[in-house]
């Protein structure tokens, strides 16, 4: 059973059950995810479109449905009984699925971590009582674990196994109507409805304010396959502008320079070695109340991953449409910059592993789904002990 609750799950959740279906071809997986978790042969309980926010005053709004969907995942898995339950990531959905997989007896492996390391360290100590072990795609991560004892693997990141475009970029861009002579900029304005309603407007009203100062220069914007048509519809109706759906690699292999909202879009960006600004923006609520427990002086991934600035972040009040366009022109004839950054996007890859992540994550899930269906000892709960045993592993 796996449970990922937003786009960036959703990519791993598919990776992981593609691997996990290579190396036992007769497995069975269900669980909550998206269209990349189905496509990989999974049965979805239940589609995450309409629970994927951030913030905390956002997240009262989806939690009636949230209450329902844990419902519906605990009586599937009281009826099922799989041999593992894998959470990935989506901690305030997650956590709360994870005593009652105890309560049933299911071993739970953690694949992507909460960022403890940033807010809420307190949320450790749920770890350490319900998960049987946590499988952790940044290096930094595992010595956190160790010293909290509990049972770790650094996997590596698994965006390095899917950093695969499509064409060639002169082709994709004149198949997409533009010009491979000009200058493109990507805009990466998140994945969650309420991320594009703040991001995006940011971004078009820089747009007009790059092409003064750098003529010619192209937008294309990467759209989250689960989001609608209608937050687009300003941005399809802006000049020298297209809306890419479901194409990220795509549009950040095109580009020249990209502006992408904090989150796992940087990480897919250093892997493209493209320059990048970083912006974010929360409703003012929900970033005052963040400010009080986040930890953190920095908030770009890459930005953690390398231990120091090494892109730019322009968050909240200083996500304006004159700092993002002051940013992206630099970028976009500084040279010396660029070469820096690059440089510096070198090293954050080179930290993110090999090849084969979702691999190395397969096989930790399945090891632990055996070991569950090992003979029980004699002294095992009467609940545990009904569990079947026959193929096919869930």
């Amino acid at each position: 059973m796996v449970s990922c609750g937003e786009a960036s799950g959703d990519l791993y959740a598919g990776a992981l059950v593609a691997s996990l279906r290579a190396m036992e071809p007769s497995i069975d997986v269900f669980g909550f995810g998206g269209a990349r978790l189905a496509r990989a042969g999974a049965h979805l309980i239940g589609e995450y479109s309409k629970f994927a926010v951030t913030g905390l005053s956002e997240a009262l709004s989806v939690v009636p449905r949230s209450w329902r969907m844990l419902q519906l995942l605990e009586g599937t898995a009281r009826t099922k009984r799989p041999d593992v339950f894998v959470a990935i990531d989506f901690p305030d959905f997650n956590f709360r699925l994870l005593p009652k997989m105890r309560a049933l007896g299911v071993p739970v492996v953690y694949y992507i971590s909460p960022q403890l390391w940033a807010w809420r360290p307190g949320r450790m100590k749920h770890l350490q009582r319900y998960i049987d072990k946590m499988l952790v795609i940044f290096p930094f991560e595992a010595a956190l674990y160790e010293a909290a004892r509990v049972p770790v693997e650094f996997v590596g990141h698994p965006l390095i196994d899917q950093i695969v475009p499509s064409g060639s970029r002169d082709a994709w861009l004149r198949g997409h109507g533009l010009d491979p002579a000009r200058p493109v900029v990507a805009l990466l304005p998140g994945s969650r409805p309420n991320e594009i309603h703040r991001i995006l407007p940011v971004l078009l009203a820089a747009a007009p304010l790059i092409r003064q100062q750098v003529p010619g220069v192209q937008f294309v914007i990467a759209r989250a396959p689960a989001l609608g048509d209608d937050l687009f519809a300003d941005a399809r109706r802006a000049p020298d502008t297209i809306v890419a759906t479901d194409a990220a690699d795509d549009v950040l292999e095109v580009a020249d320079v990209v502006v992408t909202a904090s989150g796992t879009a940087t990480v897919q960006t250093a892997l493209h070695e493209r320059p990048m600004v970083i912006v974010y923006r929360l409703s003012p609520a929900t970033y005052a109340m963040a400010r009080a427990f986040v930890r953190l002086s920095t908030y770009g991934m890459v930005n953690l991953i390398a231990g120091r600035p090494v892109v730019p972040e322009l968050i909240q009040d200083a996500c304006t449409p004159d700092a993002v366009a002051r940013e992206t022109v630099s970028l976009l004839t500084d040279r010396a910059r660029v070469a820096q950054m690059k440089d510096d996007l070198d090293q954050v890859r080179a930290a993110l592993g090999g090849p084969g992540a979702s691999d190395r994550a397969a096989r930790a899930v399945l090891q632990m789904a055996r070991a569950h269906r090992a003979p029980l000892p004699a002294a095992a709960d009467a609940e545990s002990s009904t569990r079947r045993r026959s193929p096919p592993v869930d």
